[in-house]
């Protein structure tokens, strides 16, 4: 992964697998689940997904919590926040460029 410096590109690694996008729309939609009832919905083994897991445990999207012998994870969107606000910024950002072009084109005619 890329280090805890920059949470935003930890997020966009993690969710850059289609299969790790798909885990955390099934926690988002359903609640949490264990790597083995995650699995029973995908077409890759248990140790598959506990990789998948850990790669979105590291960017801050899922968080274990340990019950008997079994782990849950659940969705957690407040890491969300540094790439949304990435995003937006950028979006900003654009959005003025745009604003000065329609500007100097109809200062233009």
């Amino acid at each position: 992964m890329t280090g805890k410096q920059d949470p935003a590109a930890e997020v966009f690694a993690a969710l850059s697998d289609p299969t790790r996008r798909q885990v955390m729309r099934r926690l988002a939609r359903d609640g949490s689940a264990t790597p083995t009832e995650l699995a029973a919905e995908l077409p890759i083994t248990r140790q598959a997904v506990s990789k998948h897991l850990a790669a979105l445990e590291e960017a801050g999207l899922v968080s274990p919590e340990r019950s008997g012998r079994e782990t849950r994870y659940s969705f957690t969107p407040e890491a969300l926040s540094d790439a949304v606000g990435w995003i937006e910024d950028l979006s900003d950002q654009w959005g003025r460029r745009l604003e000065r072009l329609r500007s100097h084109l109809a200062n233009a005619t």
